[in-house]
């Protein structure tokens, strides 16, 4: 009896015990799923789907768009180590982009002049929504992470068919953290170049200038190959090279509209832009060969809508649509003269061209972003020159400058750290080799020649009135 008692007396502390403790836990809980809601309901999954979309379409660009864009250009015996360029790139920047890139370009800051640590290896970087943006923190640094791997696979171009695999991948880890990540901080992180009021709505300088101005001087750096200009072999495959520049067409709709980091009115104008750019230079580019050389070839005109795709980059979402074809048509009028003036007097050897696109191209882009831009068509942006501001036309030339000096000589700079460590290219022996077979141990084709080469061989003396041997009975063939 006074057992249950004293039981029924201690009864009643355990359940206010059991109380406070169902408070201290569910509280919490309570206010996380509070917070989680309130950040879910920033996040418009309309938009965001949209930049997932986006995300993978710029990844489409280069595997397999650029790979098979550069690798039908080159000779059959490097086809596989040019691919490889594209690859390694991909992998390795994705990881570094993970690990510290993310941070540099885009962590809060110090001094205007660099993103800092505060993002590293993605630490703070979740699915709640991204600085007043409707999309997940964690989709958009992806989406990003696409624009800095296939920056830095563009290079490659220029050093095609003749760089060392393992100089590449240094390359590789040291370009994407010491020039990209910066020049992207500078431009879209919140740096100082943002606050000049620079236009560059998905890459213009920091993708297509930096890429194609690092391509210039790492041709330089590294030499001409062996057969330049004289013996180099043509494009080995225009199937191939067609196909990745159609895949590169269609991915960059996601580089461009996705740039504008939502669904909507401003994604629908940068995917218009995007085209008639691309087929006012293709046209523009068609109609040049046919004029000067009585010829339109498929090199041409895929080149020439890629001149157009690289001029609308920075204009996509400021300039209207009627102004997107004098930007993609002048980009293949200045890009033919790059290519078949400039590089054919200075006698560079910038294997795929990238300087000649993607450099000159990127630069006319700019200053052309300064020419037509309206308030009209995008209030965030600034009205360019043939709306009154002259003024945006010297800040997007600030832009240019800035880049192609960072390009210069950050990559100068690292490729010459590198040949400390390891040759910049492979010997003349390998060179002739091909860098397939050379480099990484494998062909791309199987020719004629290299099965004829397994076959058996009818054996004896082939002289007139000679015995020879039957070949024997080859079974499974």
């Amino acid at each position: 009896m006074r057992s249950t008692r004293r039981f029924n007396g201690w009864k009643k502390y355990v359940l206010v015990l059991a109380v406070l403790v169902l408070s201290l836990t569910l509280l919490p809980m309570a206010a996380f799923a509070e917070d989680t809601a309130a950040a879910a309901s920033a996040v418009d999954t309309g938009d965001t789907t949209w930049i997932i979309v986006a995300t993978v379409l710029v990844m489409f660009m280069f595997m397999p768009g650029l790979a098979l864009f550069y690798g039908g250009l080159v000779g059959q015996r490097n086809i596989l180590s040019t691919v490889m360029h594209s690859l390694s790139a991909f992998v390795i920047v994705t990881l570094v982009w993970v690990l510290w890139g993310y941070s540099f370009a885009f962590g809060p800051g110090v001094g205007g002049v660099f993103g800092g640590f505060e993002f590293l290896g993605f630490d703070g970087v979740g699915m709640d929504a991204k600085d007043g943006l409707t999309i997940p923190h964690l989709i958009f640094a992806c989406y990003q992470g696409m624009f800095a791997a296939i920056t830095t696979a563009l290079i490659s171009g220029g050093v095609a068919e003749r760089i060392r695999f393992s100089a590449w991948v240094a390359f590789c880890v040291l370009w994407v953290s010491l020039v990209y990540a910066p020049m992207a901080y500078w431009a879209w992180g919140g740096g100082w170049l943002s606050k000049l009021g620079g236009l560059d709505f998905a890459g213009g300088t920091v993708v297509h200038i930096l890429s194609g101005v690092s391509a210039l001087v790492a041709a330089l750096v590294v030499g001409k190959r062996r057969s330049f200009p004289n013996q180099t072999l043509p494009p080995h495959n225009l199937i191939f090279f067609m196909i990745g520049g159609m895949c590169l067409w269609f991915g960059w709709f996601g580089f461009n509209a996705g740039s504008a980091l939502a669904s909507g009115g401003l994604a629908s104008l940068a995917v218009v832009t995007t085209q008639v750019a691309a087929a006012a230079g293709g046209v523009v580019w068609l109609a040049m060969e046919w004029k000067l050389r009585g010829k339109a070839t498929l090199v041409g005109g895929v080149t020439g809508v890629i001149a157009g795709l690289v001029a609308i980059t920075p204009a996509a979402g400021f300039v209207s649509v009627l102004s997107a074809i004098p930007i993609g048509g002048l980009a293949s009028v200045i890009c033919y003269w790059g290519l078949h003036v400039v590089k054919a007097k200075l006698q560079y050897d910038d294997s795929l061209d990238v300087f000649g696109i993607h450099g000159i191209g990127g630069i006319w882009g700019a200053i052309a972003t300064g020419i037509f831009s309206s308030t009209e068509v995008n209030p965030a942006g600034a009205d360019g020159l043939i709306h009154g501001n002259a003024a945006q036309v010297g800040i997007q030339a600030i832009d240019v400058l800035v880049a192609v000096a960072l390009a210069t000589v950050g990559t100068f700079v690292i490729l010459k750290a590198i040949s400390l460590f390891t040759p910049l290219r492979v010997t003349e022996e390998q060179e002739l080799t091909g860098l397939d077979l050379s480099l990484h141990g494998e062909n791309a084709y199987n020719t004629f020649e290299a099965v004829r080469s397994e076959l058996p061989r009818p054996q004896g003396d082939f002289s007139p009135g000679g015995s020879v041997t039957a070949i024997p009975e080859m079974k499974g063939v």
